[in-house]
């Protein structure tokens, strides 16, 4: 149940930051996934360059990228970085649904949270992050992925404490927030993060949420 703090700080949130757009159109489960796995250590402007090149040259289904060659994947990939592992990951992926899974993530998706969570971490390339993204995206599932920047201003706005591992750092900020508010959560401090509370030299004194951060003073002081 979120507090007033916590409330005050999403809608400051809201009033000043617009949603990222192309985040949130992606369409199918399987295209959120490998989108996901395409956004792994790279800037979303390289990982929606690289799906685009994917889309351009196949259809972007199980299928397809099972059979697809290996060289075609990571030549579509190269922009995005560490293409090779991730053109692998992807036609692995893409083969463990075609055999073991029908075809789709449809019965993957419709498990609880953690009986999601677990499956889709079996899979080569998805680790908890990528199987948060899709199933929070995908499915609804009320779950909020932790990146860097989420990572980040949790604990610096004291709603995770700072020794947090990831799974600490998702679950106290589930603790904090609404479930209805989880994709809204990920999204804004994500966007926060990338333009006010920056790794070095955070903007503090324009910061919109400054009066609801405990580590502005100290940072200050430094």
């Amino acid at each position: 149940m979120a507090d007033r703090r916590e409330t005050n700080i999403l809608q400051t949130l809201k009033k000043n930051l617009a949603m990222p757009k192309w985040t949130v159109s992606r369409q199918s489960p399987f295209e959120t996934l490998i989108a996901t796995i395409i956004s792994q250590n790279t800037t979303d402007t390289n990982t929606q360059r690289a799906f685009e090149n994917l889309t351009k040259h196949f259809e972007i289904t199980p299928q397809t990228l099972a059979n697809a060659e290996i060289t075609k994947l990571e030549e579509c990939l190269h922009v995005a970085g560490l293409y090779k592992t991730k053109a692998k990951n992807i036609q692995t992926v893409s083969k463990i649904i075609v055999e073991k899974l029908n075809g789709s993530l449809a019965s993957v998706l419709e498990l609880p949270l953690d009986d999601a969570r677990k499956a889709l971490q079996k899979m080569p390339g998805v680790g908890p992050k990528t199987a948060d993204v899709v199933l929070l995206f995908a499915a609804n599932k009320p779950t909020i992925p932790v990146d860097t920047h989420v990572n980040r201003l949790a604990k610096r706005l004291g709603l995770a404490p700072e020794t947090s591992d990831y799974e600490a750092v998702r679950l106290s900020l589930q603790q904090h927030f609404l479930e209805d508010d989880y994709l809204a959560v990920h999204l804004l401090l994500i966007a926060h993060g990338r333009k006010y509370c920056k790794a070095r030299n955070p903007h503090c004194t324009i910061c919109p949420i400054q009066t609801y951060c405990p580590s502005k003073e100290s940072r200050e002081k430094q």
